[in-house]
């Protein structure tokens, strides 16, 4: 029992230690563009393929629900805040290091952008992708890292090495 109990809270710091750096370098390329690089705001061609911009978004993905009333924001926060907590709560279920690192991954991506609607009403997307006719809405750190912690999440539904990856399921014991 303790050396489930042990396990478990490993993991839960390993992935609130994913989450962290995702959080710091979110913001200090936030602050970066927004305070630095997009004065005045304009488009920067890196490549063929990628420009630097400045896009708030004050709605959720592609700009849903980014009908610009203030409550809006603050909802969205509250929805953002408790997916968040759900998602260490689920942290502290799982007993695979690949899951707690995809967890991980969501919840400093979550934690950034939420950081972003409290400071700004808008989350500041800067990174746009286009590429073969297709233009991509523009991104942030924030944003990546949300993406690939569910790709890994979805890799380790399809491909992990046991069908059961909640510890509780089990009695508790690994």
């Amino acid at each position: 029992m303790a050396l489930a109990r042990f396990w478990r809270d490993g993991l839960v710091r390993f992935g609130l230690i994913v989450a962290a750096p995702v959080v710091a370098v979110d913001q200090a390329s936030k602050w970066a563009i927004v305070d630095v690089v997009m004065q005045p705001p304009r488009v920067i061609e890196v490549t063929g393929f990628f420009n630097v911009v400045m896009v708030w978004n004050r709605g959720v993905s592609f700009g849903l629900f980014s009908g610009g009333q203030e409550a809006m924001r603050w909802v969205l926060v509250a929805l953002a805040l408790a997916i968040t907590v759900a998602l260490v709560h689920w942290l502290r279920r799982i007993d695979r290091r690949f899951l707690a690192l995809s967890i991980g991954l969501v919840i400093g991506g979550s934690i950034g952008n939420v950081i972003d609607r409290v400071r700004f009403g808008a989350v500041a997307d800067f990174l746009d992708v286009h590429l073969f006719g297709y233009h991509w809405p523009s991104f942030n750190v924030a944003d990546s890292a949300i993406t690939v912690g569910v790709a890994i999440l979805l890799i380790d539904i399809v491909f992990g090495a046991r069908g059961d990856a909640v510890v509780a399921d089990r009695g508790g014991e690994p």
